[in-house]
């Protein structure tokens, strides 16, 4: 199978949208999250206590659902990161549970240049649940390469415009030396050629 290359900064528009793949979320993997960053609130690994909490059982870590999104997002699409630089704003509309299916639409919300090699990418995300309903969102702020850095880009421009000239434009200097030539060689657009008896 052929693989597709990351996208670069060029490459992207406005409104531009992609919808992640699923996956399911495993009560492990909330065992496992709370043991790797030791948040193990209670809310989160005690059936017991969550079962008499708003949700009437565990739920998902917040960051957790984050990290789903990250993960998710990162193949749809794929671009040519450079560097995460902010969340501007996100929020957790509704809670998540272990045997929740979940995924991530993506869509490009602002665009703006950054330095010769980078673009500055704002991502619109959704973390989306089998029911279709949002349980968190919001912006994401990353640097996207460049397939071609402004300088050479300009390069190249230059290097095009120059080549043009030099095939469409003849100096009045050339136009004269061309005639000479001609002349002196008794050959010219209007001459027939001559038979020469040896």
């Amino acid at each position: 199978m052929e693989k597709t290359l990351p996208l670069g900064y060029e490459d992207l528009q406005l409104g531009d949208r992609w919808t992640s793949q699923e996956r399911v979320v495993l009560e492990e993997d909330i065992q496992q999250f709370a043991a790797l960053t030791g948040d193990q609130d209670p809310l989160h690994v005690d059936p017991v206590f969550a079962a008499n909490g708003p949700f009437g059982r565990p739920i998902a870590h917040g960051l957790l659902g984050i990290s789903f999104l990250a993960g998710l997002s990162s193949q749809a699409p794929s671009v040519q990161t450079s560097a995460f630089v902010s969340i501007r704003s996100w929020s957790f509309t509704k809670p998540v549970y272990s045997g929740d299916r979940v995924h991530v639409v993506t869509e490009v919300l602002d665009l703006k240049p950054h330095g010769r090699r980078h673009g500055e990418v704002h991502w619109y995300r959704q973390l989306i649940n089998q029911d279709g309903q949002k349980v968190q969102e919001g912006i994401l702020v990353t640097l996207v390469s460049r397939r071609v850095p402004l300088s050479l880009q300009r390069s190249r421009i230059g290097e095009m415009n120059r080549s043009d000239r030099s095939h469409s434009e003849i100096g009045p200097h050339e136009i004269g030396a061309r005639d000479r030539n001609e002349s002196e060689s008794g050959i010219s657009e209007t001459s027939s050629p001559q038979s020469v008896s040896i």
